[in-house]
């Protein structure tokens, strides 16, 4: 009864965080894009793009949503829009399907699918296929992290659309609270029960962690870190009680040790959501770094969580 009761009450504070700000002025929005042809609403995307002309290709910054792989959508876009905010970026914001329609790996063939069609229609939109960030919050997180480790990883591309001659591979990732690793996602400091069947996690991989070993091992990704992954900005919360702040660090550390560029960011005293202007400023920074070649630094640490 906690754990309903926590759940119930976090996904609608997700959604309203996300859903905080409004279009930034002089961004234009592309709606209910079907990334897959299969007329599925879960297989769509929004694309954002400044109305001003640019003489060259813009760089992407796509936003998964978070909502424990069973809520959420393409509308809770609050965080995108903060980093889309008198920037040179192209938006995205997409569905995937949740765990009422598909288990896991669905999801992850649903954002590769989704990262395929941009670059097929990258030229028809001014968008720079070369130059592809991706930002992800709580399970968004996860699935972003997935996205970036998972490149070359044949068995988790699916087949999915009319692009699969396309490459999935990112440029960057934002990793806000996602978790990394499934086998160490119990312990003191989270509410979620790995061995509960109800919850989003056993949802995901149709059963607990007990009963799917493997597929949690799988959908994990510190399980896929190679030396040639993209680099990644890792933002937790220090009380985060949903995906603990061990994951952050346990995945920034297998990050480092296999020689991939990592930096992790602390909220101090931060919740599982957290928002604050230092953040979004080292955010922008690691975007200008990665997809504008900004010569910029991003200090790890921590920063205020409101």
């Amino acid at each position: 009864m906690r754990l309903t009761l926590c759940l119930a009450a976090l996904f609608p504070l997700l959604a309203q965080c996300q859903k905080a700000a409004e279009l930034p002025a002089g961004v234009k929005k592309l709606a209910d894009i079907d990334y897959v042809g299969a007329g599925n609403e879960r297989q769509t995307l929004d694309l954002y793009l400044p109305d001003a002309k640019s003489a060259t290709p813009r760089p992407i910054v796509v936003f998964i949503h978070g909502g424990g792989w069973e809520h959420g959508s393409k509308d809770d876009v609050g965080g995108l829009f903060g980093l889309l905010k008198d920037s040179p970026f192209a938006g995205v914001s997409l569905n995937y399907r949740l765990t009422d329609q598909a288990t896991w790996p669905a999801q992850i063939h649903d954002c590769k699918a989704a990262i395929r069609w941009l670059r097929a229609h990258a030229s028809e939109h001014n968008l720079d296929p070369a130059k592809i960030a991706v930002f992800g919050i709580s399970a968004g997180g996860h699935l972003a992290s997935m996205l970036g480790v998972t490149g070359d990883i044949r068995e988790l591309e699916g087949t999915h659309g009319q692009h699969t001659d396309q490459s999935s591979r990112v440029t960057c990732v934002l990793d806000f609270c996602g978790p990394s690793n499934f086998h160490t996602f119990a312990g003191e400091g989270t509410i979620i029960d790995v061995n509960d069947p109800k919850t989003g996690l056993s949802k995901l991989l149709g059963g607990t962690i007990r009963e799917k070993p493997e597929l949690a091992r799988e959908a994990s990704p510190v399980t896929h870190i190679t030396g040639d992954d993209a680099p990644f900005l890792i933002i937790h919360g220090s009380k985060d009680n949903i995906v603990r702040h061990a994951q952050a660090v346990e995945f920034d550390s297998a990050l480092k040790k296999a020689g991939v560029p990592a930096t992790l960011i602390t909220g101090e005293n931060g919740g599982h959501i957290f928002f604050s202007h230092p953040l979004f400023r080292r955010m922008r920074d690691f975007l200008d770094r990665h997809l504008l070649g900004k010569d910029v630094r991003i200090p790890a640490g921590t920063v205020p969580s409101e």
